[in-house]
């Protein structure tokens, strides 16, 4: 049987599973209600075997696919369009990726993960079935339909179109255009290949606080119980979430050729929306689960993340915003995506209009701001803060297609704008998570915060004395350098605001981090002691590894805030205050020789140029070759590369990077001009290795916490070391 009707009637029977696990689910729902001894247990029991046979079923589709990558069949339209010709081990991931690469392969394993989730909460809920489990599973199947019904029915986005006749010679191979087709070269990086399925984990990961907080709307159930349900797979969407965020910098880093490792594009922010999201409603979940309050926000916050998530492909698939990422403009599946967003967010508001008495908060004193300096002050502003800035953010995302009579409507808005708006805002988020642990309840004792504050206040300042040294000593030269020069750069860089306030920023940033760093850490410390104290005695390395085995969930949100804290000194160092110089050196061909390049203290001496094939012909590589001496000492040696395509005469820049311990030196060739002078980009981008470091405590602490047991409930007066 061809590859491709196997392909196809795999989407059916799932499609089938489907339709009769959701009438299953409601039927015999409705039927345990009315008459709880009759069979109505049986139809949900049914439901949730045919969950089952829907993820077999795409299970297969997905098969299909792999087994046609990684065999070089091309009876599929689809996989000769995203196949790569590499060789190796990372052609053998580029061909395993290939699955998730185009648009409706990726719609494909969405659809897959969504059906995951779906099987995983069906099975765990056979042995004693739960009602609210029963609806959260009856929900996720109702999403599937869409996702399913599209790869059936729009030949846009099947998958399992056959490659016709006509673009096949009489040997079987590939002629005409298809014989151009393949992945984009500047998706063949290991980052790239791992990054897309990180974000659709998140993505499809977001569906399950969504269905239980249905769940809990259509049960009228505003315990904590959806919560703790979900709690878990929010934590695991958001680590992959942020897992594929901080990979796609490393391929933007790396790739793209242009020094930096996030631009603001739309793709790229249709990422950050979601998890955006997902902070409000991860401190949301805990102050649900700990003090019974945002009970409302809570429900309406699980919609809004849903709802960001498919924003995502929205963005990616509409073809009203122009991006590097974006797929061609498919209105179908616009449609589709359009109503998915709509929907999620009308039934949480309807939902929350029927069930508004039943969701709010026992004590209306849970949710009273009698203080600003309190905890629940605190997580207001966590929110708000998160919130704004998502939906600031998603529209100056879409301003370009929205009418011209809105502001920057029909504009596509600059780097330079969403930073003067990303920064602060991030700067003052931060300040109130450095601050929140330090508040109590209701109203903040001003001696009981001294106390707390007094130790990691002296370390406080003096890691913000020690980053002062270096702004003064160091960044602030450079940017006087940059403006001084004048040029694009300089330009650039005096567009986004006036020195003092450019400078202030990032010395506020730093007085920040400083703080968030130490008041996190002395937490741990102290935390660490009472455990100790209350389970093994005064030792806090005991206390510790017992805090770890006892309460990791606590500890990984710990983890993640010293990470945030890294990662602000990085972003504020190597965002802001990075050097680049553009320019040619003449080279000589008679005798290999070049003129020296230099950038601040740094300078490449020419060594050779080459020209090379990979194994297969498949890229040609022209690279140039340098010695890298910082003053007299030699530092390194780099060989950035011009790779061309073979096959469709596609060029990708390969960056060449010198890590130091304070700063990369990043240096792209570009190719040479008429004279034969080869064309150059150097930066200097400071302390970028921080951003990669809090990255990766963000991930491992994230981990660490959905990984652990749910911190127990709180009293209202509990201590600020024991709260999260």
């Amino acid at each position: 049987m061809h590859l491709a009707m196997v392909g196809m009637l795999s989407l059916l029977v799932s499609l089938a599973g489907i339709v009769i696990s959701v009438l299953c689910l409601v039927v015999g729902s409705i039927m345990d209600k009315k008459n709880p001894r009759g069979s109505g247990s049986t139809l949900v029991w049914g439901g949730h075997v045919a969950v089952l046979v829907t993820f077999l079923g795409l299970t297969v589709a997905c098969g299909v696919l792999e087994f046609c990558f990684l065999s070089g069949d091309t009876s599929i339209e689809y996989v000769v369009r995203a196949h790569s010709d590499a060789d190796g081990i990372l052609g053998m991931l580029y061909r395993v990726s290939g699955l998730w690469e185009g648009k409706e392969g990726s719609l494909l394993f969405w659809g897959w993960l969504i059906s995951l989730f779906a099987t995983i909460i069906a099975m765990r809920n056979l042995k004693k079935l739960d009602k609210l489990d029963t609806t959260a599973v009856g929900v996720l199947q109702l999403v599937l339909v869409g996702f399913v019904g599209i790869l059936m029915f729009s030949q846009d986005n099947c998958p399992f179109v056959a490659l016709g006749s006509q673009y096949l010679d009489a040997k079987g191979n590939l002629t005409g255009a298809a014989a151009l087709w393949g992945i984009n070269p500047l998706l063949e990086h290991w980052a790239m290949a791992v990054h897309p399925p990180t974000l659709f984990i998140g993505y499809a990961g977001m569906t399950v606080p969504f269905a239980y907080s249905v769940g809990a709307l259509i049960a009228g159930d505003s315990s904590d119980t959806w919560v703790r349900k979900s709690q878990r797979y929010l934590m695991v969407a958001f680590w992959f979430l942020t897992i594929g965020i901080g990979l796609g910098s490393v391929w933007a880093y790396v790739v793209l050729g242009w020094g930096g490792y996030w631009g603001w594009d739309p793709v790229e922010n249709a990422s950050l929306l979601p998890w955006l999201i997902s902070v409000a409603l991860i401190h949301s979940f805990t102050v649900y689960r700990q003090r019974g309050a945002f009970k409302r926000w809570a429900i309406m916050c699980a919609s809004i993340a849903f709802a960001f998530s498919v924003v995502g492909t929205f963005i990616a698939r509409s073809g009203l915003i122009q991006s590097v990422h974006a797929f061609s403009g498919d209105p179908v599946s616009t449609v589709l995506f359009g109503v998915l967003i709509a929907l999620s967010l009308i039934v949480g508001a309807v939902g929350l209009i029927i069930r508004w008495k039943r969701f709010a908060p026992k004590n209306a004193s849970d949710e009273a701001v009698e203080s600003l300096a309190s905890r629940e002050a605190a997580y207001y502003f966590n929110n708000v803060l998160m919130v704004v800035f998502a939906f600031v953010v998603l529209y100056l995302t879409i301003a370009s297609a929205l009418p011209t009579w809105l502001p920057f409507g029909g504009k596509s808005v600059a780097t330079g704008t969403y930073n003067a708006i990303a920064r602060p805002l991030g700067i003052l988020y931060l300040a109130v998570l450095a601050f929140c642990p330090l508040l109590g309840w209701a109203h903040t004792d001003r001696a009981e915060f001294a106390k707390r504050a007094k130790v990691p206040a002296v370390f406080a300042v003096a890691l913000f004395v020690a980053l002062m040294v270096y702004f003064a000593t160091y960044l602030s030269p450079s940017y006087d350098a940059i403006i001084a020069a004048g040029g694009s750069m300089g330009e650039g860089l005096a567009s986004e605001g006036p020195a003092a306030y450019y400078k202030g920023l990032a010395v506020a940033g730093f007085l920040v981090a400083s703080v968030l760093f130490f008041n996190t850490l002395f937490l741990i410390g102290k935390t660490a002691g009472a455990w100790g104290a209350s389970h093994g005695g005064k030792n806090p390395v005991v206390g510790f590894f017992q805090m770890i085995a006892g309460n990791a969930s606590r500890l990984g949100g710990y983890i993640a805030h010293l990470g945030m804290a890294v990662i602000l000194i990085g972003l504020v160092c190597s965002s802001m205050f990075v050097t680049e110089k553009t320019g040619y050196i003449t080279y000589d061909q008679r005798t290999d020789s070049a003129a020296e390049f230099t950038i601040q203290d740094y300078t490449l001496k020419y060594t050779s140029n080459s020209i090379s094939e990979d194994a297969n012909h498949a890229n040609a590589y022209y690279t140039v070759e340098f010695d890298v001496y910082r003053g007299d000492d030699y530092i390194g040696h780099v060989a950035p590369s011009m790779q061309l395509v073979e096959r469709n005469q596609q060029t990708k820049a390969n960056a060449a990077v010198i890590n130091l311990p304070t700063e990369d030196l990043f240096v792209v060739y570009k190719g040479v001009n008429t004279e034969g002078a080869y064309s150059m980009d150097v930066r200097v981008n400071p302390q970028i290795s921080l951003v990669w470091t809090g990255f990766g405590m963000l991930v491992v602490g994230t981990a660490v916490a959905a990984l652990g047991r749910l911190s127990p409930k709180r009293k209202p007066n509990a201590g600020a070391a024991e709260e999260r």
